[in-house]
């Protein structure tokens, strides 16, 4: 008898996991050029640059529908200096995080009119 232990089998709904926890992330270091006129193709095309990249190499892509959303990273001392900016508490990260919404927002509709 083996020494090793079965493992139980996962649930239906985390099956799917299984291929994306085997894939490995590949970086390409290209020319800001022709990373530039990736990530505005896929601008254009409503996808990610992830999925730009698939659809150019012929790859299949994901179907579902992606959040559309921009991430930033904020440390504690970024909090600090825009509670500083916004005159709030830093400890109100909610609160700040609204304000940047309406600050990008504001950003956006003032480049469209440029």
């Amino acid at each position: 008898m083996s020494d090793q232990k079965k493992s139980p089998a996962l649930p239906k709904k985390w099956q799917g996991a299984n291929k994306a926890i085997k894939a490995t992330q590949v970086a390409f270091d290209m020319d800001e050029k022709i990373q530039y006129q990736i990530r505005r193709q896929a601008l254009e095309d409503g996808v990610s640059p992830s999925d730009q990249i698939r659809n150019i190499l012929g790859l299949p892509c994901s179907r579902r529908p992606k959040r559309p959303r921009l991430t930033v990273s904020l440390s504690l001392d970024d909090y600090e200096l825009l509670a500083i900016k916004y005159g709030i508490a830093s400890d109100k990260q909610l609160e700040i995080k609204k304000i940047v919404v309406q600050e990008l927002t504001q950003f956006a509709q003032d480049s469209e009119e440029d």
